[in-house]
């Protein structure tokens, strides 16, 4: 997924000005994350090319979805990105930092695919490296953002790698927060799993466990992604 843009069937994400591009996680992570009756407002926090802003949208009519972006290049590329969509009366994209923005509304929802590379090589590319390392964004940051920004009842998507989801559950076990629903992503039968996608709140309910193998073979999709992502994906 490395062109310049991707089509979906309902939109097309223009992403050459941004540093991460569409992802397949990040569209399990569109297609999957809940979004419960009683959900009417959400935040895309760090919404890049505006892909799951644009996700959700098309899965539930009736949200109000505002998306912020540090970088000023994707955030007007996705600004863009939402202008072409169906539904630019129902998403808002700001430029600005989650760490000291102010914001004016409370929300049902928080969606984040948050930079999770903590001690890894950096690259050549700033951008990039702002993307997909935690140098502007710590996971206390994130649950900062959390705790001031959703409802008592809300909750808040997030997807990181296995590794990294270990210390992010951590923290939230330290913070009084509970994990509620998660999903381990499986590249394929024969690799492990690389990524997890969990739902966060201040509730503690029954943990509901499942695991998602994206291809069976030769880039073949397996019958569940297929079924997950075909309201979305041009050939599916």
């Amino acid at each position: 997924m490395s062109n310049q843009y991707f089509q979906f069937k309902q939109f097309r994400v223009e992403q050459g000005d941004c540093a991460m591009k569409v992802s397949t996680d990040a569209c399990i992570q569109g297609a999957w994350t809940p979004i419960h009756g009683n959900v009417k407002r959400v935040l895309d926090a760090g919404t890049g090319t505006g892909l799951l802003s644009l996700m959700l949208a098309q899965r539930a009519e009736d949200v109000i979805i505002d998306a912020i972006e540090l970088d000023e290049n994707a955030a007007r590329q996705a600004k863009d990105n939402v202008k072409k969509s169906p539904w630019p009366e129902r998403i808002n994209i700001v430029q600005g930092d989650i760490r000291t923005y102010t914001f004016h509304e409370k929300y049902d929802l928080v969606i984040c695919n948050p930079p999770f590379f903590r001690n890894s090589l950096l690259g050549d590319d700033e951008e990039r490296n702002n993307a997909r390392h935690t140098l502007t964004l710590t996971y206390e940051d994130l649950f900062a953002l959390f705790e001031k920004v959703l409802i008592e009842d809300g909750y808040a998507s997030v997807l990181l790698p296995t590794s990294e989801h270990e210390i992010w559950a951590a923290l939230l076990k330290n913070k009084g927060w509970f994990i509620n629903n998660l999903l381990f992503v499986q590249p394929r039968t024969d690799l492990q799993i690389n990524r997890v996608l969990s739902l966060c709140s201040r509730r503690a309910n029954s943990m509901v466990e499942n695991k998602l193998v994206i291809y069976e073979e030769a880039n073949k999709y397996t019958a569940a992604a297929a079924e997950l992502l075909s309201p979305f994906y041009l050939n599916l």
